[in-house]
């Protein structure tokens, strides 16, 4: 079953962070190419991305999509980690108007949603500041 809880645990990216990096050129990819943007090389490692970098951009979300109404205001933004890969998440634990360009922030494991009346717990990746 796709929408099955043991599903969604085994997609490494998702929950332990994993990419993929060339071995014949080293770009790193988040999520995982079957085909390297770079070098068209086919054969990748896994490696696990750093967990730590700072924000490059970020927007605040006034009006938030149905799911994330109570939510809002809350930033999403590009963060570049310690490792040079781009990831784009919410960011949270912090005020999105004392939020800045340059903030040092950390990667972790959060509850991202909860799936209406079925109360299906959907967990993913934010970005906290660090201190």
């Amino acid at each position: 079953m796709i929408g099955s809880a043991r599903y969604w645990r085994e997609i490494p990216q998702r929950y332990r962070y994993e990419a993929s990096k060339c071995t014949s050129c080293g770009k790193v990819f988040f999520p995982p190419r079957l085909v390297c943007s770079k070098c068209q090389g086919r054969e990748f490692a896994q490696t696990v991305l750093a967990k730590t970098g700072t924000v490059e951009t970020f927007t605040v979300i006034r009006v938030a999509p149905s799911g994330f109404g109570d939510e809002a205001p809350y930033a999403v933004g590009i963060v570049k980690l310690d490792d040079g890969v781009k990831i784009t998440a919410q960011i949270v634990d912090c005020e999105p108007e004392e939020l800045e360009v340059g903030t040092p922030v950390r990667l972790e494991f959060r509850r991202v949603q909860q799936d209406g009346e079925s109360g299906v717990l959907c967990y993913g990746y934010k970005f906290v500041p660090r201190v």
